[in-house]
């Protein structure tokens, strides 16, 4: 009877260790799914994460990175701290922890506030730029200025621009201008692009795709209720278009793009075009001439050409008249 009981008990443990087992093998193969990187070392401005000091100000400094790269986990609709954004992390525009080379990165931050913007026509400071991604690009409430968060999202920012003097504009800083088209974007050939080339990891409604944990999003939702609403500066196509040639599909970079220039510019548009949550920009651009050649909202400086115009071009025209009439 006794041999029996422990042979039985053998039995359960070898199931339940091949159970183990399966269940590891699956969590590591989705783990080793490709997404987002976050690399630690940008030799273009001397920074290694490696390098933080244990001291209080690095492991500000730590924090303030993991809040970039893990934003939904604090502040996402199942945040830790608050639910007050859409599910996207701030790494999913500003890649690689906002380190990567025309990814649209935070090299300049350090230097370039407190200045004056003509977005909102007044000075603003470092954590003006953070709460502005809250309420734009994810859509949702600016965290406590004063608090643990906003210290250590700005000691991190000042981080990764510590080596960069006010004399200096590094390579690869913020996102490169595309050049234009002689036509205005197309956003039927786009939307060729995006089945194409995008919709593997964004999804075929733009959805985006969940982490295994369902913490964040590993691919973020490039349109719809939980992506960035009308008034974050990648609605601009421009913006959205320059981002994407130097960074998309997964894998590509300023040294090894994967779509040409008329591929970025169309796709831009079609990911546009789809629904993004509404914001109120009435007070966004106070000085008409100083609005950007593609805001696609108006009213403008000129009359000669129109909303649909500076939504989707052709650019080259609108800037000519800016840079030589509307701007001086």
């Amino acid at each position: 009877m006794k041999r029996r009981f422990t042979v039985v008990m053998l039995v359960i443990i070898i199931i339940a260790l091949s159970i183990f087992i399966e269940y590891e093998a699956g969590r590591k193969k989705i783990n080793k799914q490709p997404g987002p990187t976050t690399t630690s070392i940008n030799k273009e401005i001397g920074i290694d994460s490696s390098q933080i000091p244990p001291t209080p100000e690095g492991e500000l400094i730590k924090y303030g990175r993991s809040l970039i790269t893990n934003t939904s986990f604090y502040f996402g609709p199942s945040g830790i701290i608050q639910k007050i954004g859409n599910g996207m992390n701030c790494q999913n525009c500003h890649l690689e922890a906002g380190t990567k080379p025309y990814g649209n990165n935070f090299y300049l931050v350090a230097t370039g506030y407190p200045r004056y913007k003509d977005r909102s026509g007044a000075m603003e400071t470092v954590q003006r730029k953070v709460e502005d991604c809250f309420e734009r690009s994810m859509n949702g409430e600016s965290i406590d200025s004063n608090g643990r968060e906003m210290k250590a999202f700005i000691a991190y920012l000042n981080w990764v621009g510590s080596n960069v003097t006010y004399d200096k504009k590094p390579a690869g800083t913020g996102l490169q201008e595309l050049l234009f088209m002689d036509r205005a974007a197309d956003t039927s050939k786009g939307r060729i692009v995006f089945i194409n080339k995008c919709q593997v990891c964004h999804g075929k409604n733009g959805e985006g795709q969940m982490l295994a944990d369902s913490s964040g999003k590993i691919y973020p939702p490039l349109w719809g209720a939980n992506s960035y609403n009308i008034g974050a500066s990648i609605y601009r196509i421009s913006k959205m278009a320059s981002f994407v040639k130097d960074n998309m599909p997964f894998g590509a970079s300023h040294n090894a793009p994967q779509l040409i220039n008329e591929e970025a510019w169309d796709v831009a548009a079609f990911v546009n075009t789809q629904y993004h949550p509404r914001k109120n920009i009435s007070g966004d651009w106070p000085v008409l001439n100083k609005k950007p050649y593609d805001y696609p909202f108006g009213p403008y400086a000129e009359k000669q050409f129109s909303e649909k115009d500076h939504k989707y071009g052709p650019f080259a025209s609108i800037k000519d008249y800016y840079s030589g009439k509307g701007k001086k």
